[in-house]
């Protein structure tokens, strides 16, 4: 009875300290051609976020931080963090100053070496200068190569060092050598070198040393493993765990990060195109940090394409969290919009589809939705801003889907949109009772794109079993209301553990290491569901305390034409369910060899950590006797999946 009473208030600590008991439900499926419906193509994809040092210092490869010594701002001196110097003050004297060959980059970093390798002031034996620790430490491995790239200048000859070191500078992991007389250094000078390690350190740093007397300036250092997802400077573990989702679509470069807290640090397309060096970077005001936006327009748009997802630029439309631009004055901020359309979408011949072209990418993305703004519907100016973006955009491409930052779930629209954003950010229990929440939707109108949705609060510690139940529950709700639900995906998709800003996410890394939270895991169950054909799916249960939520599909395997039968289950409550499955109206027959797969865990609370990355996450095996007919046991709290193959049925004739 306590339970029940306290069961809204109190879920994890009923479910902790409920007792298990066997009881007894029947799921049906009408599996006949005629009831389905074909889920989108579009429907489960990812919601990427420059947050928690989701890219810089994470999916994005560069190793150093604050390459270009811009991060702490245009006047100097400036901070030059985490940039640290290595010798004494009689030694060496570090600054910075405005003296770069890059015009939107002017600041550089001047190093005044005091001592020598002869005279009065001896240098140490290995050399004064200044070293970069990355993103909290750079993971640099045994047999791998990086490609460092910097800018130097003197007036004097030079001899650098170059090295990758432990975070202390004892242990020497791969170092070369810059030799150049003043004549070859006087202007700017690009230098490239490739250093492989001979050993493995997870907390490295990036040292450039001298013991000759002089001024050194240097810009622009650049150090990136050689190895990168399919070449183009992404993390490859990072980016692995996304393919893994199979993700039909990307929604970028973020949400807030997009608007700022003010417009002089929303992000801007322009600023992140072209060669890396001549990228200004920006700081992020609203998760507070700097990015040199090495991950920039155009690596987003080639990321969507290498993993063969739809990508969906989301851009500013003139809104701050703080400030707004009058509809009267937004004009400029429409032809940005729509060059960066074309930046996307343009022929090589075309203005901006020639720099992307210069970039590498003749041939043109395929752009084929644009959200107009993040959460900004209420805000004074968002209506006629919107309607200005909306009749501009269709003049011009009128194949894009444009989506709306209003809630057209539970009332209509009063603009024109192609899709809606619905975000949702809640507790287990009211998310796993919003499974019905599309049920009620209007079957007209535009479509729901879910671009945000999450457990948090106490339910979610960071990234519980509680969590992905709930959000289990209701992406099948999405499913069963595919008709109108295009699009759903989850956020924040990364978080480094340095630099925890949201709170939970579904992929936690370091420099080094990655695991999946449930709620990562939770998705894998859904990665089959875009382009399959959804069948109605019924539970019955009749005991207190049932909480179950079923769906159904049928899905080909590409790689083999291979087709299967996926029913999913959420057991929310905590009891164990005898579950009856019967399915009617296939045109298939079931081998009777399929495979199941749980996500349960011994506490509702349980979470995934690097020491454990695996405590709670998917456990499969094979599944003898499957048929049209069978009795399977349902864990409490846990997610549960059938994958039953089907075989053709052979159609005799007759005669």
């Amino acid at each position: 009875m306590l339970c029940s009473i306290f069961l809204l208030f109190a879920l994890p600590w009923c479910f902790a300290h409920g007792l298990e008991a066997n009881q007894s439900a029947l799921l049906t499926v009408d599996a006949s051609p005629q009831s389905g419906h074909k889920i989108p193509d579009t429907l489960f994809g990812i919601f990427f976020e420059e947050i928690n040092h989701a890219g810089a210092g994470g999916i994005w490869a560069e190793l150093v931080s604050n390459r270009g010594f811009e991060a702490g701002g245009p006047n100097t001196p400036s901070n030059i963090d985490p940039w640290s110097i290595i010798g004494q003050e009689s030694f060496i004297y570090v600054s910075t100053d405005r003296t770069s060959c890059f015009p939107r980059n002017e600041v550089a970093l001047r190093m005044e070496v005091l001592c020598d390798n002869t005279g009065s002031v001896i240098c140490p034996s290995d050399g004064v200068g200044i070293f970069n620790p990355g993103y909290w430490g750079m993971n640099i491995e045994q047999g791998k190569t990086y490609k460092l790239i910097l800018y130097v200048r003197s007036l004097d000859s030079v001899n650098i060092s170059v090295s990758l070191t432990s975070s202390d500078g004892l242990q020497k992991l791969a170092s070369a050598s810059i030799l150049a007389d003043a004549s070859d250094v006087s202007n700017w000078t690009r230098v490239e070198l490739l250093l492989e390690s001979v050993a493995t350190n997870r907390n490295s740093r990036l040292q450039l040393t001298t013991t000759n007397k002089g001024v050194i300036w240097f810009d622009q250092v650049s150090l990136m493993p050689s190895d990168t997802y399919k070449g183009h400077g992404f993390r490859k573990e990072l980016i692995s765990m996304i393919e893994d989702m199979k993700p039909r679509f990307i929604r970028f470069p973020g949400g807030c990060f997009v608007e700022g807290e003010w417009l002089r640090n929303a992000f801007r397309w322009r600023e992140t195109i072209g060669p890396w060096e001549e990228r200004p970077g920006h700081f992020g005001d609203v998760w507070m940090y700097w990015t040199d936006d090495g991950l920039g327009y155009l690596e987003f748009l080639q990321l969507a394409e290498d993993l063969g997802a739809s990508p969906i630029w989301v851009f500013n439309n003139g809104i701050s969290h703080n400030d707004e631009v009058d509809t009267t004055s937004i004009l400029p901020f429409v032809q940005d919009v729509l060059d960066s359309i074309e930046f996307a979408r343009g022929s090589r011949d075309s203005k901006w589809g020639s720099v992307r072209a210069d970039m590498g990418h003749p041939e043109p993305f395929q752009l084929e939705y644009v959200a107009i703004g993040n959460e900004d519907c209420g805000k004074k100016f968002y209506k006629g801003n919107y309607m200005k973006f909306y009749y501009a955009i269709k003049a011009a491409y009128p194949d894009i889907k444009i989506i709306s930052n209003c809630d057209g779930s539970s009332r209509p629209l009063d603009h024109p949109a192609d899709l809606y954003d619905f975000h949702v950010y809640t507790s287990a229990r009211s998310l796993f009772s919003m499974t019905n929440h599309f049920d009620r939707t209007s079957r007209d109108g535009p479509k729901a794109f879910v671009s945000e949705y999450a457990v948090t609060g106490s339910d979610a510690g960071t990234g519980s079993l509680l969590a992905s139940l709930g959000e289990a529950a209701f992406l099948i709700g999405l499913e069963r209301n595919s008709d109108i639900v295009e699009m759903a995906s989850y956020a924040p998709l990364f978080v480094n553990t340095h630099d925890r800003r949201w709170n939970p996410d579904a992929i936690v890394f370091n420099s080094w290491q990655q695991y999946g939270t449930p709620s990562y895991w939770m998705q894998l169950f859904f990665k089959e569901s875009s382009g399959a054909i959804f069948h109605p799916t019924k539970i019955q249960a009749s005991f207190a305390g049932a909480a179950l939520v079923a769906s159904t599909i049928t899905w080909q395997d590409p790689a083999d034409d291979s087709k299967y039968l996926k029913i999913k289950i959420v057991n929310f409550g905590r009891d164990t369910v005898n579950l009856k499955i019967s399915v009617s109206g296939l045109e298939a027959a079931i081998n009777s060899l399929g495979a199941t797969t749980v996500l349960t865990s011994g506490n509702l609370m349980d979470e995934n950590s690097f020491d454990k990355p695996n405590k709670v996450g998917p456990v499969s095996s094979k599944l003898p006797n499957t048929g049209t007919e069978m009795v399977v046991v349902i864990l409490p709290h846990s997610i549960t999946s059938f994958d039953l193959p089907l075989i053709p049925i052979e159609h005799r004739s007759a005669i």
